[in-house]
């Protein structure tokens, strides 16, 4: 099926956009939910709805067991660790503006761990951009900025921003780990066996909640919302990007994920939108596009 180049040069903005619902969404559904349950019941549920896609397409799987293994680490570290660390800190009460604002830093730290490495690796490489340093600067002053307000204020607790934090981590070892050992491959296949690892890391822990799931209306729009949208929509829409060759402008969008998240959750839940949190998100999406910005090739004379 071939789209007209409005709605291809639409589809990251789209993309960018359903990320961000998915704080809103564990804000939506943890009240009736404890995080690890919920999530292992995400991860199942997921788990059948790309089934289903993957029995009427029927792409190729994984060609050996090592690119299995490569598979399932990322999918326990991109999902069941970062989904665990953001749904455990929104469970204890970190505003989602705040944990999108956290784990948003995530192309940041990719971005300068990549540059490092590859000074490391080749003595005649640049050194790490300055734009990518200061950017660092500006990303960690713009969260710490919000971030303080709202310790002050009694707004977030240090346990909730310390589970934020290790959303942050996984997410970034999982990008970086994929980027080192995954080779190409199908997304539907890959999807699954990512959903795999990270439904058996999940349900252990979900085993050990002694809280029970609420059937409320809002945890059932909330894991609608996260099969159907995050997960099934979310994929099609980013192998369609892959196929068409515009999945770079996503990263180059990813910055406008904290922003979006904090007006949305303003709308639904009212979280504030004081003035320090308006100057760190804009000090951290300012540092972030700083950081994944292709550097100016050169003019050809």
């Amino acid at each position: 099926m071939k789209l007209p180049g409005g709605a291809l040069r639409a589809m990251p903005w789209v993309f960018v956009l359903i990320w961000s619902t998915g704080f809103v969404v564990a804000r939506l559904g943890m009240p009736h939910a404890p995080p690890f349950s919920f999530l292992a019941l995400r991860f199942a549920l997921s788990l059948v709805a790309v089934g289903v896609w993957i029995g009427l397409s029927r792409p190729a799987w994984p060609s050996d067991r090592g690119q299995w293994l490569h598979l399932g680490i990322t999918g326990a570290l991109m999902h069941a660790g970062y989904l665990g660390g953001v749904w455990a800190a929104v469970k204890g009460g970190l505003g989602a503006g705040l944990a999108a604002l956290i784990v948003g830093l995530q192309p940041l730290m990719t971005a300068l761990w990549v540059s490092a490495q590859s000074r490391q690796g080749s003595a005649a490489a640049p050194a790490v951009p300055a734009r990518q340093w200061l950017g660092l600067v500006l990303g960690l002053a713009g969260l710490a900025l919000v971030v303080g307000s709202k310790l002050r204020l009694g707004e977030a607790q240090a346990h909730t921003v310390l589970a934020a934090g290790v959303g942050l981590l996984s997410i970034t070892a999982g990008t970086l780990y994929q980027k080192r050992w995954v080779r190409a491959c199908d997304v539907r296949s890959a999807s699954a066996v990512q959903l795999m690892a990270a439904f058996a890391v999940t349900l252990p822990l979900a085993l050990l909640e002694n809280e029970a799931l609420v059937w409320h209306h809002d945890l059932v729009v909330a894991m609608a919302w996260s099969v159907l949208v995050l997960t099934l929509g979310g994929s099609s829409l980013l192998y369609l990007l892959i196929q068409r060759g515009a999945a770079t402008s996503v990263s180059s969008l990813m910055y406008l994920v904290p922003p979006c998240t904090a007006v949305l959750a303003a709308l639904m839940f009212d979280e504030a939108l004081t003035v320090a949190v308006c100057v760190g998100l804009v000090l951290t999406a300012g540092g972030v596009a700083l950081a994944v910005r292709a550097p100016a090739k050169p003019v050809s004379r």
